[in-house]
């Protein structure tokens, strides 16, 4: 009974292959999916340093403060203490008080300016001059020189509306105290310079603060935040791919001085998101928001989808299919059979899978008659590991019913052990190299490049690869860049 069975069959099959019972193929295509790749988009935190000029402030100290502090001319009835010795118990005066005049100015060197953590601080070196004249008649002229500095240490702040506020304090201290030695004695002018140097530690101060007021913060902010709503190149083609990027936010994470230049530590915290296609439009920009007085660790986090148009993986597949064909399949109950590859038709199945219909002409090894056409179609479900870009199909399903004596040749073909698994390897070798050729573009296009009046500076330290899926509108794969990226504000002169 299974004899006859078989003979059947193969009677069957032998008659499809010679054309008398042209195969229609592997039953129905699948229904196609209308589902899209999903715009995958992230938060990424982007530096954007501002840089204030404050050299004005030094160029107004220096108007403001003048060369010569103070001057001093006046009479002194006791310059020189009397001195006393003890005797029988008693202090008795042997010398009188030595009177004098005290002649002499205070001036100040070049003012230097510089940074100290988030402190500007102001150096203004004191010289002073002073002369002890008529000292009893005795001295007709001693000159005492001494020399001090005065340090005005500001502290800025940047005010939630981006007012920038300095409050400054004022130290110093002589290094070398002037005076002259007389008679055995030190004389010292430091309490007269003292009081001639308040005022004018006072105007320093004023000047400080009101100069630091006068540098306008918000209107590069304001230029920076609206142009931060933009979309910039990933890869010019092959595929194209953009970023969108979307400010939310503005954080500000303090300051400091480097020379004459005030270094304010700002972020853009963004949505970017991806796209795979034409550039997108940019986003609308919004007004400049309040400052956020907050510095996570700056960090670029970008999705990019890796999407494979099926059309582009027909000819991958086709070209497979062909070197296989080259050589005979043997199949069961049939024999060794040709089969010339034909169209190749892939696209988005439901469920995630993708649908692959090969069309096909067979015919057995020297037969003389016309090969039987037809059309199988398999679906499959892409899959693979986190982190790696090789994929695997599972889940596969060949249209059709081997089953009887109507038996399908091209599913027979189909279930050979060599006829998917080499669909699987192409799309695998395809989607590695193509990541790794994405990658090093990406890499290449976004390292260092001007857009409008930014410089922008991206270091990627990991390409991680997510989980493939199936959609209508192609496979996709998304990768996962992080690392860190700045904005360098310059705009054109």
């Amino acid at each position: 009974m299974h004899a006859i069975k078989g003979l059947i069959v193969a009677s069957c099959l032998a008659a499809t292959l010679a054309g008398c019972d042209p195969a229609k193929g592997g039953g129905e295509a699948p229904p196609h999916a209308t589902d899209t790749a999903p715009t995958p988009s992230q938060t990424s935190l982007i530096a954007v340093p501002v840089n204030a000029d404050i050299a004005p402030l030094k160029r107004e100290l220096e108007r403001a403060i003048p060369k010569t502090l103070w001057t001093i001319n006046r009479r002194e009835r006791a310059c020189v203490e009397p001195q006393r010795v003890k005797l029988f118990g008693k202090k008795v005066k042997v010398t009188p008080a030595i009177p004098c005049t005290i002649v002499g100015q205070v001036t100040r060197g070049a003012l230097r300016m510089r940074g100290e953590g988030n402190e500007i601080v102001v150096d203004v070196p004191l010289h002073a001059r002073i002369s002890a004249r008529d000292v009893g008649g005795v001295l007709k002229g001693e000159t005492a020189t001494g020399s001090a500095m005065a340090h005005a240490r500001v502290r800025v702040d940047l005010t939630s509306d981006w007012r920038l506020q300095g409050k400054a304090r004022i130290s110093y201290g002589w290094t070398n105290p002037p005076g002259i030695d007389f008679l055995g004695q030190r004389i010292t002018f430091t309490d007269e310079a003292d009081e001639k140097l308040r005022p004018v530690i006072r105007d320093v101060e004023r000047e400080v603060n009101r100069e630091i007021a006068r540098i306008n913060i918000r209107a590069q902010a304001a230029d920076i935040w609206r142009q931060a709503f933009t979309t910039i190149e990933l890869n010019r083609e092959n595929p194209p791919v953009w970023m969108r990027v979307t400010p939310q936010r503005i954080l500000f994470g303090g300051f400091r001085v480097n020379g004459l230049r005030l270094d304010l530590n700002l972020a853009v915290e963004a949505v970017t998101e991806s796209f795979v296609s034409n550039r997108p439009q940019d986003p609308a920009p919004t007004p400049l928001p309040r400052l956020v007085r907050e510095m996570p660790k700056p960090h670029f986090d970008v999705r990019v989808p890796v999407i494979a148009d099926y059309a582009q993986l027909e000819p991958v597949i086709a070209r497979a299919l062909a070197k296989r064909s080259l050589r005979p399949f043997d199949l069961p109950a049939v024999g060794p059979v040709d089969a010339r590859i034909g169209k190749v038709t892939v696209y988005g199945a439901p469920d995630n899978k993708i649908a692959v219909g090969v069309d096909m002409d067979v015919l057995s090894v020297g037969a003389k008659r016309a090969p039987t056409r037809g059309r199988v179609w398999l679906t499959a479900r892409p899959v693979n590991k986190p982190g790696s870009a090789e994929v695997r199909f599972t889940d596969l399903h060949i249209n059709g019913d081997t089953n009887g004596i109507k038996g399908d040749i091209f599913v027979l073909l189909a279930q050979q052990p060599d006829f998917a698994p080499m669909i699987t390897d192409a799309l695998t070798q395809n989607f590695t190299r193509d990541l790794t050729e994405l990658e090093a573009k990406i890499r290449r296009a976004i390292d260092q490049r001007r857009e409008g009046d930014f410089v922008i500076r991206t270091r990627i330290d990991s390409f991680e690869t997510g989980e493939i899926k199936a959609y209508g509108n192609g496979l996709y794969l998304p990768v996962r860049m992080v690392g860190a990226a700045s904005i360098d504000y310059r705009p054109a002169k």
